[in-house]
This record gives structure tokens, sequence and C-alpha cells, in this order.
């Protein structure tokens, strides 16, 4: 889960640094926050899907009974 934790924290970075250039540009100020946000809650989701489904190891695991 330590990988999981890392790339959220990568992803959050890069979604504040898209933002903050999104302002800059004076483009969040034509969109309006409510589509700000929503952008943002799915950008955040799909990134939370990424980080789950690429860490852990998968394993099989043999029974061997008698």
């Amino acid at each position: 889960m330590k990988w999981a934790g890392m790339y959220l924290v990568g992803f959050f970075i890069l979604i504040c640094g898209l933002l903050a250039a999104l302002w800059k540009l004076g483009i969040l100020a034509s969109i309006g926050a409510t589509w700000t946000v929503i952008g943002v809650v799915i950008a955040v989701g799909i990134g939370i899907m990424i980080a789950v489904s690429n860490s852990g190891s998968k394993e099989n695991i043999e029974i061997n009974r008698k």
C-alpha cells in the first residue's frame, strides 16, 4: 500500500499544478467553480482507481492436501 499512497500524493500534486496553470491562464474563470470541482473529483477518482489497480503483487497460492 506504500506505493499506492506515493502514487496518490504525486497525482494530487499533478492536479494542483494543472489547476494552478489553468487559473493563471484565466481558463478557470470562464469554466466556473462547479465544473472545476466536478473535473477534479473525476480526476481524483481515476487516480485512485489506477493506484489501486497497480498496487500489490498478484500471487497464486497452492494448497497441498494429503
